[in-house]
């Protein structure tokens, strides 16, 4: 369970100083596939870079199974994410000079698992393992980097824009492995898009606009990464 209690961040000092993030109550269940929609400048990327401790609030709490994260320090937020959460950006982040496997063991290594090959197996590049990243298409390197992710078992996965920076064809494919994997793996999954239609997709769908909570809905029945507009 993920719970978000009076949360505040502001961005800037001085007369540029604003309010990013204005009183944010929110809840999310362990096993969710929540999505975040809003326009540009709304906050949600903040949101999700806050629930996730890469940024810290001004005020308010971030519980994570009963621990609130913003009470951390900086070496306890970190620590908190390599023990618990996963990330995919838009961006890869792949490491140019390591293969396939390797930069998959990365993520792996942070939880002591041995067999992050299973993960690797499940995103469909067995036959990539020894290919770098500047060998592979877009489609093949987001893999990549939703395997490494994957691979030090997250509690959450949080995502911002994943499809991003690919083709409908290969931005349906990559969904599709993500929520069959956590489908099976029943880790909580947070994704900020700009695309509405992936909302369809989720458990719950959280719009946000001006820093605040617009509205928050579930789906009585969530379509699949083929049956979703884009």
């Amino acid at each position: 369970m993920i719970e978000v209690k009076n949360l505040t961040k502001y961005y800037g000092k001085g007369e540029s100083r604003f309010k990013v993030l204005d009183n944010i109550n929110l809840k999310i269940a362990q096993g969710d596939f929540a999505v975040i929609l809003g326009a540009s400048g709304s906050g949600k990327s903040t949101l999700l870079n806050v629930l996730s401790g890469l940024e810290k609030a001004d005020s308010g709490e971030v519980c994570l199974d009963g621990k609130d994260i913003c009470s951390m320090s900086e070496s306890e937020r970190t620590k908190f994410r390599r023990d618990n959460v996963g990330f995919i950006f838009q961006q890869y982040y792949l490491l140019p000079n390591m293969n396939v496997d390797k930069n998959v063991r990365m993520g792996a290594d942070l939880a002591s698992n041995s067999d992050y090959r299973k993960i690797i197996s499940a995103v469909g590049l067995d036959d990539k393992v020894k290919k770098y990243p500047g060998e592979l298409s877009g489609g093949e390197q987001q893999r990549v980097a939703i395997a490494r992710a994957l691979a030090k078992k997250p509690t959450v996965l949080f995502l911002d824009e994943p499809t991003g920076a690919l083709d409908e064809k290969t931005g349906r494919q990559v969904l599709d492995v993500i929520t069959k994997l956590q489908s099976e793996q029943g880790f909580t999954m947070i994704m900020v898009t700009h695309n509405i239609n992936i909302a369809e997709m989720a458990n719950t769908v959280i719009k946000v606009s001006d820093g605040k909570i617009a509205e928050v809905y579930k789906n009585d029945v969530r379509k699949s990464a083929f049956e979703i507009g884009w």
